[in-house]
């Protein structure tokens, strides 16, 4: 393999955030677990397609992310915080002209038309529920990122990762029906969702004060972003019992050892109230989403 092609693939590495590929599907397919407890008819071809809708699906969103802010990124002034913790190779990969514009929207085109064809293997009203989530997500996340760069109230961050709450909502939806089990699903992950965003915030505050996001942090300082997580991840703990009500023994084991991380998560944060003591949170923010997802699908083992 040559220089150029070793340096075009990690920057594809880096765009489509490869190293957590694993996560999309599994938080994808915990949802559409429970639909199959709920309505029946387990079928791998079905867990296998929605997988791979997951990560398709997810990678696009990903590419968009970087091609909406593809010239607000350039004014980032670090790099070894939470870009090297999504990037691997710690390259933002459009504006650094390692991959052109034209070539990740591209990208981005090419994995919406996979998804597009794989959801459209799904049993109908299903297809077109999933399908419909899928552009409203997309939606949601432009305006996520063009909102926060002019806004007084994070209404970016509360509307905007609607996209991310509803992802496992989408993998139900897969074979279920728009229920309660889904709306609680919504409701549980909902908060968790807006207290993770916070950590990322809280990380990259340097970045959005050189590219004037009005992020939380930018809006309410550390301190004020370190209660916006705590107050999200209560509200998450706290209507956690009516999402739990529709899970076995086997989740709610699991939750409970995702709630004693979220403790350690946000005690570490209320402590310090830095970017620092933001990224050694981060992961354990993600461990409890990735406890959340394998307990939802080993539940019925139990």
């Amino acid at each position: 393999m040559t220089a150029t092609m070793k340096r075009s693939l990690k920057a594809y590495v880096d765009l489509t955030r490869a190293h957590f590929l694993f996560a999309w599907p599994l938080l994808f397919c915990s949802g559409l677990m429970l639909a199959f407890e709920n309505y029946g008819g387990f079928s791998w071809s079905l867990l296998v397609r929605a997988a791979l809708i997951a990560l398709f699906g997810f990678e696009a969103g990903m590419v968009l992310n970087d091609y909406v802010d593809r010239e607000v990124d350039k004014k980032d002034v670090e790099f070894d915080r939470l870009t090297r913790y999504w990037r691997p190779f710690g390259k933002r990969p459009i504006p650094s002209g390692l991959v052109s514009p034209g070539r990740a929207l591209g990208l981005f085109f090419l994995l919406v038309a996979l998804t597009s064809v794989l959801i459209a293997t799904l049993p109908y009203p299903n297809s077109l529920y999933v399908f419909c989530l899928m552009l409203f997500s997309y939606a949601l996340e432009v305006f996520y990122q063009v909102k926060k760069r002019n806004q007084r109230f994070p209404l970016s961050q509360l509307l905007g990762r609607l996209d991310f709450a509803l992802f496992p909502v989408a993998g139900y939806l897969c074979h279920g029906r728009p229920d309660t089990t889904a709306l609680r699903y919504f409701i549980f992950f909902y908060p968790w969702v807006i207290a993770h965003l916070g950590v990322n915030d809280i990380i990259d505050i340097h970045n959005d004060r050189s590219r004037d996001m009005k992020t939380v942090t930018f809006l309410y300082g550390m301190a004020g972003t370190a209660n916006w997580i705590l107050s999200f991840s209560v509200v998450h703990i706290l209507v956690a019992p009516l999402f739990l009500v529709t899970l076995g023994s086997l989740a709610r084991i699991g939750f409970v050892v995702a709630f004693l991380l979220l403790g350690v998560a946000n005690y570490l944060i209320v402590k310090d109230k830095s970017s620092a003591a933001g990224l050694k949170v981060l992961p354990i923010f993600h461990a409890t989403m990735l406890i959340y997802a394998v307990s939802i699908i080993l539940d019925p083992l139990s």
